[in-house]
């Protein structure tokens, strides 16, 4: 292959961009696969520079369909091959549009290179560090019967051909167990992480509504004891909570899990629905989903038996009752200390010293955030009391449309950051300035305080995010 500028006023003055975007450039990927692309550099008949050949370099990646791994569809009665290379990029971050894209499958029919997409998957959450190749003949072949193959509309197939959708709903099939486990790994995930920018702007953001909570409103940081809020809640005291969210203990040794129940302050149905998330080598005894309790009979304890026989194992119990939560983790650990002696990590020996940052002196009511983990249905966003941060539950649906598979968040996604961070601030300051007023249990005082809330610092918070 040569390229050829006649121009001789043009001058080349960046030799080696020319050279990386030609091996970058997604739809030339396969044609130097199967050519010898050189490019060289001439001044008059003087060769300047050589490239040498020109080549992908692909990622680091983990084959998970393939190579060439045979497929097939039916069309009008037709079976119809074609041939898929699917690959797991690890530990670098993919393209996933524009002409250096580097996600996705190359679509290559005969000779021709005709697309680059994720078919079904095209954009989707668990498909980001996924590409790789399909081969299949006959997309050219009926391009030269004058088949719409190739859309008016968008660089690529054209979607709206009958057998363009019935090649792209196979491949889709083949694809779905393998982006359905990257979701699946993502909607597990413990913890995330933002870039240090966006966490620098969060931090900015919590240290001035921690001066507006005190200057504006006069409320200072909550109890220590104080329950875990939700961002649409108006809880006054614990109703549902584990004797400690965190049971660190050694394998094969029984031990009892505890949670304490107000009855009285229950919703009417008295119901508590029970969620268990613990691996297969964790036994708990008893196991209900569902367990029914007396209302109007105080704070009542209900309890379970587990063991761990695998080292490093981790599993969850999820306890829900209408608006009401509680949660606990479970870790099984050869260093584990007896069950008599039982350290809390959540509660440091010295909080003062390990939790605030120098400047908080006691009075920030907001000093940190973190993306964790709370539980398919533990809410968006929660506050803690305890540590006075803010919760980004990584297990909502709409979070983990912003988080890649490795964990972080997206910046792009700034303006979901911006709603979760007024949600909950607004209402952990509705709800305290209510209980300074003796209105905690006014439900149509609240909506209307967090409703002035978000009117007051609505657009603050905004745009410390822009």
């Amino acid at each position: 292959m040569t390229l050829v500028v006649e121009n001789p006023h043009v001058v080349i003055s960046r030799y080696q961009t020319v050279v990386q975007a030609l091996s970058d450039n997604v739809y030339l990927r396969e044609v130097l696969s199967r050519r010898s692309v050189e490019v060289v550099h001439v001044a008059g008949r003087h060769e300047i520079q050589r490239s040498g050949r020109v080549l992908f370099d692909e990622p680091p990646a983990l084959v998970l369909i393939g190579p060439d791994a045979p497929g097939s569809f039916d069309f009008d009665g037709d079976e119809y091959t074609f041939t898929l290379t699917l690959k797991r990029a690890e530990g670098a971050e993919l393209t996933m549009s524009g002409d250096e894209r580097t996600n996705g499958l190359v679509v290559v029919s005969g000779l021709a290179v005709l697309d680059c997409q994720m078919f079904e998957y095209e954009n989707q959450v668990g498909a980001e560090y996924l590409f790789g190749t399909v081969h299949c003949a006959a997309l050219i072949e009926r391009l030269g019967q004058g088949e719409p193959i190739i859309s008016d509309e968008r660089e690529g197939l054209n979607h709206k051909d009958r057998f363009v959708a019935a090649f792209s709903h196979a491949v889709s099939v083949r694809l779905a167990e393998y982006v359905l486990a990257e979701r699946d790994q993502l909607r597990h995930l413990e913890h995330a992480i933002t870039s240090e920018h966006t966490a620098h702007m969060i931090d900015r953001l919590l240290h001035r509504m921690s001066e507006s909570a005190i200057r504006d409103l006069g409320i200072g940081p909550a109890p220590a004891s104080a329950p875990l809020t939700t961002a649409t809640g108006t809880g006054k005291s614990v109703v549902l909570q584990f004797t400690t969210p965190f049971y660190y203990r050694r394998p094969g040794h029984r031990f009892h899990v505890t949670l304490e129940v107000d009855t009285e302050r229950l919703p009417g149905d008295d119901r508590l629905t029970i969620t268990y998330t613990l691996p297969d080598s964790m036994r708990i005894d008893p196991r209900p989903a569902e367990i029914a309790v007396e209302q109007k009979a105080g704070v009542q304890r209900l309890e379970w038996t587990v063991v761990g026989e695998a080292a490093g194992e981790r599993g969850e119990i999820m306890v829900r009752s209408g608006a009401f939560w509680a949660w606990c983790e479970i870790v099984i650990a050869e260093n584990a200390p007896s069950p008599h002696h039982v350290p809390r990590p959540h509660t440091p020996p010295h909080p003062e010293e390990h939790r605030r940052p120098p400047r908080d002196h006691g009075e920030d009511m907001f000093v940190g955030y973190d993306l964790r983990y709370l539980g398919d249905d533990g809410g968006r966003a929660v506050y803690d009391p305890e540590q006075r941060t803010i919760l980004i539950n990584t297990g909502d649906p709409t979070v983990q449309l912003y988080l890649d598979g490795r964990g972080r968040f997206r910046d792009a996604a700034r303006l979901l950051l911006a709603e979760l961070f007024l949600d909950v601030i607004a209402g952990e300051l509705a709800r305290r300035s209510l209980e300074n007023r003796g209105l905690q249990d006014d439900v149509h005082a609240y909506t209307a305080a967090k409703q002035k809330i978000v009117r007051r610092y609505g657009a603050q918070i905004h745009k410390s995010f822009s």
